[in-house]
Order: structure tokens, then C-alpha cells, then sequence
């Protein structure tokens, strides 16, 4: 495999590093650690007189610094049967990321998170939620510093389908138990918008079509976990009903899953600002490490 971790020296950093270095990487991998510099001072130090010398020389001591993290963190990850490379970059992090793995054909990127804020991200992105919708690979978002039990939000898309095939294949998921979750998001009727002489009729038809949709789920479900035992996983699966990501968050933390698994539909611009995706709210909202993938995403075995 070939995977892009982003690291800048925080403790959440430190925390995607542990990640990484306990994953168990088929062997002939090559990890890429990246750090990032964001533009400052000293590129406009032609402009900037006096203080020329100053910007100058803190750039130095913070690209210093960052080379120091860095050949630590390739120390800390280097194996005999791995490959581990280090650089930091200049630019705009979230760009360098995404371009690095396209450069460098990234099977995986890894990046960390500083936080779970829904109105700071939904205002201003972060750099983890920018590299999840613009990466051309799957993206580990890592909070935990662990990986043992994985949740796959099956839901029968292609995208969900694709992150299916991806547990399957690839050997960082040997040993692991793998729990599969689909959730009938079916909105029920409120009593408010229902007329009194109709509303029996309504609920009725309600109760109808979350049967429907729970068994459609339950099968989805059960056709995941069967795929995935004939692949060698150690699967089990449940049916939610409710808002989809919230049931996806609640599940992972009830079974302690540090890993989350989802397909990503690619929802992208004004639509997904506004109302949000299941991926990225999962993504902003869960305690555990996720792992976002598209539809498109290569294999890698």
C-alpha cells in the first residue's frame, strides 16, 4: 500500500502516529509523512523592510523545528518491512495534502483531527473535512490511537459497496471483527401535519413502510455480512431506525468501535453546506477514527 499521512507536531498528531504505527501494513508498503508549512511573513520579506531579517529568520527556526518533528515521527515508524519516508512542504495544508496524494498515487491518506466543532467547521471547513471531500483516495480521519473493531455503515449504494470491497480486501483488516450497521432513516409523520380524519390511515401506512424498510435494511445488512465472511471477516450486522449519521455515531460508540467505515456519495458545493451529508456529519461528529471512501476508489489487495 501506498499511504500519505499528514502530521504538524500536535497532540493530535501524536495521536495519528500512534494509529499508524500500530496498524499492521502489508508488507512492502510505503508510508509517505507529510508536514505542511502555511505561507508566512518571510515570503513577503522583499516588501516587508526592517522586519525582513526578523520573518526571515522565524521561518528558519519553524521549518527547523517541523524537520526535527518530522525525522522523529520517521524514526518512531520505520519497520523492516516497510518503507517510511518524510518532507515538509509549503502551502496551503489542505491543498498539499490532497495534491501530495494524487502525486504520489496514494492508496490511503491519513490525517488527524483537532476537534469535532459542527459551527467552526460548517462556517470556516477544516483541513481534515476539506481533504475528505477532495482527496482522490479513501481518508482516515484518526482519533484514536488504536485499531481493533470496525463499524461499516452499509446502506446499499455503490459508495457503500465499494467501502465493502475495501474491508474485504485489504490485509490492515485481517483479525478484526467487523460489525456491519444499516439504518432505516424513514421520517415519521408528524401529528401536526396530518388531518384528524386521515391520520389513522397515515399512520398505518407509516408503520407499513418502516417494515418495508427495515427489512430492505435487514437484508442489505445480512447480504454485507455474508460477502464479508466469504472474504475471511469476522462479521456481525443490526438494523437502526432514525437520522442515519446519528444512528452510525451511536452504534460505533454502544459496540466501541475505534474504526467507522462509510462510502461517501460525493455530495459537494452550496447543497452540502447547507444540508450536510451522512459522511460528513459522521465525520464531525463521531469519537472514533473514520475511514471515508468514494465509489472510485482503486483496490488494493
Amino acid at each position: 500500500m501506498r499511504i500519505v499521512v499528514a502530521t504538524d507536531g500536535s497532540s493530535h498528531a501524536t495521536q495519528t502516529t500512534e494509529l499508524v504505527a500500530g496498524i499492521a501494513w502489508p508488507p512492502d508498503s510505503i508510508l509517505r509523512i507529510i508536514s505542511v508549512m502555511e505561507p508566512s511573513m518571510a515570503t513577503l520579506s522583499p516588501w516587508l523592510g526592517a522586519a525582513a531579517t526578523y520573518s526571515t529568520d522565524l521561518d528558519a527556526q519553524i521549518e527547523t523545528y517541523q524537520q526535527d518533528e518530522m525525522a522523529t515521527v520517521v524514526r518512531h515508524l520505520r519497520a523492516a518491512n516497510r518503507s517510511v519516508e518524510g518532507a515538509v512542504l509549503r502551502g496551503r495544508p489542505a491543498t498539499v495534502i490532497v495534491d501530495e496524494a494524487s502525486t504520489f498515487d496514494a492508496d490511503l491518506v491519513i490525517v488527524g483531527s483537532r476537534g469535532r466543532g459542527p459551527i467552526a467547521s460548517l462556517v470556516l471547513g477544516s483541513t481534515s473535512s476539506e481533504v475528505v471531500d477532495h482527496a482522490p483516495c479513501p481518508v482516515l480521519v484518526a482519533r484514536t490511537s488504536g485499531l481493533t473493531r470496525v463499524l461499516l455503515a452499509a446502506d446499499g449504494s455503490p459508495s457503500a459497496a465499494t467501502a465493502e470491497a475495501l474491508i474485504a480486501r485489504w490485509p490492515i483488516f485481517d483479525g478484526l471483527p467487523i460489525h456491519v450497521v444499516s439504518v432505516s432513516d424513514l421520517v415519521q409523520p408528524r401529528q401536526t401535519e396530518i388531518a384528524a380524519p386521515t391520520s389513522g390511515q397515515v399512520i398505518e401506512a407509516h408503520a407499513r413502510d418502516l417494515k418495508e424498510a427495515t427489512a430492505e435494511h435487514q437484508r442489505i445488512a445480512d447480504e454485507s455480512v455474508e460477502r464479508l465472511r466469504a472474504a475471511g471477516r469476522d462479521s456481525t450486522s443490526e438494523v437502526r431506525t432514525g437520522n442515519a449519521a446519528e444512528e452510525i455515531i451511536a452504534a460505533a460508540r454502544e459496540w466501541n468501535a475505534d474504526l467507522v467505515v462509510l462510502g461517501s456519495r460525493g455530495r459537494t458545493g452550496l447543497t452540502r453546506l447547507l444540508l450536510g451529508s451522512v459522511a460528513r456529519n459522521v465525520v464531525h461528529g463521531s469519537a472514533a477514527s473514520v475511514l471515508v471512501v468514494r465509489e472510485t476508489v482503486l483496490s488494493t489487495g
